[in-house]
């Protein structure tokens, strides 16, 4: 489980020395954040005069099978990206496959170094976002990282002052916490990637991936019955992505960072948010 959680506030807690922040320092908060119980950090988004408080948790999930399995998870925190103070980028990758780790490992650094050194980042966050992914995307596959039936998705949530970008390639997940009246209710910031939605469901037959539930790979359940764009029940193996004539690579997401042998596309999706002072906080998780 990889998580990154950044928390709004509208003032400016008070810096433990009272001085200003470094380009790239980043201070720790006195308090623990109440889920991670890891240190808060804190950075300032000076232009619109609040801060982001946020703090990490990265934890191998539970295989009983496998208990000393490797944890494929990274994170990404930059902050004062170009030793601009208000942007700053908070990511998750959650790598899969034989060399998963490497591969999100891999995603991780060199999206920071090519959105630290685009100078064209401000002018056009969607289009500077995008070009990143596929030149990492060309890049892995170059790489000595065999990525054939190895890969990562990606969350990430760039911030230029007030205003999130959110950048999905895959199905891990970005919310936001939006106050209404007494209330807190959860907002989705992306939309998975996998074959329940109806449009990556057409776009991956198109390419020529057959969509396949393990169970209707292995004849227990009707191949010519398709579940695309319904919603997944709970405990069913959701339908997979095949070859067409092969039993690989399984994958129950549509889009990716690497994974060679299925590739038809890695473009990231991107949503804009608007800040405001009813958003408390937003989440990245795998």
């Amino acid at each position: 489980m990889g998580c990154v959680n950044g928390k709004c506030c509208s003032r400016y807690p008070s810096s433990p020395d009272g001085g200003s922040d470094h380009c790239g320092e980043l201070r720790p908060y006195k308090s623990k954040h109440i889920l991670t119980q890891r240190s808060l950090e804190i950075v300032h988004v000076s232009s619109h005069n609040f801060t982001l408080q946020y703090s990490i948790l990265t934890q191998l999930g539970y295989y009983q099978d496998t208990v000393e399995r490797e944890n494929q998870d990274s994170f990404c925190i930059k902050t004062q990206i170009q030793c601009n103070p208000n942007v700053h980028v908070f990511g998750v990758f959650d790598g899969h496959g034989q060399y998963g780790a490497q591969c999100s490992n891999f995603v991780n650094d060199r999206l920071v170094e090519i959105l630290s050194s685009d100078s064209t980042l401000l002018d056009d966050p969607l289009k500077a976002y995008t070009s990143a992914f596929l030149a990492i995307n060309s890049e892995l596959h170059d790489s000595e990282i065999d990525d054939t039936m190895s890969g990562t998705t990606a969350i990430t949530v760039l911030v230029v002052g007030d205003t999130l970008y959110v950048v999905n390639d895959g199905d891990s997940r970005a919310v936001i916490a939006v106050k209404n009246g007494d209330q807190i209710l959860a907002e989705d910031l992306s939309v998975d990637q996998t074959s329940f939605r109806k449009d990556e469901y057409e776009r991956v037959k198109l390419c020529g991936a057959r969509v396949l539930s393990i169970d209707q790979v292995e004849g227990f359940k009707d191949p010519n019955i398709q579940n695309g764009g319904e919603e997944e029940n709970e405990g069913s193996d959701p339908p997979r992505l095949w070859i067409p004539n092969g039993m690989y690579p399984g994958t129950a997401f549509t889009r990716s960072v690497g994974d060679s042998t299925a590739e038809k596309i890695a473009d990231p999706e991107i949503s804009v948010v608007k800040l405001t002072p009813n958003h408390l906080f937003f989440c990245c998780c795998k």
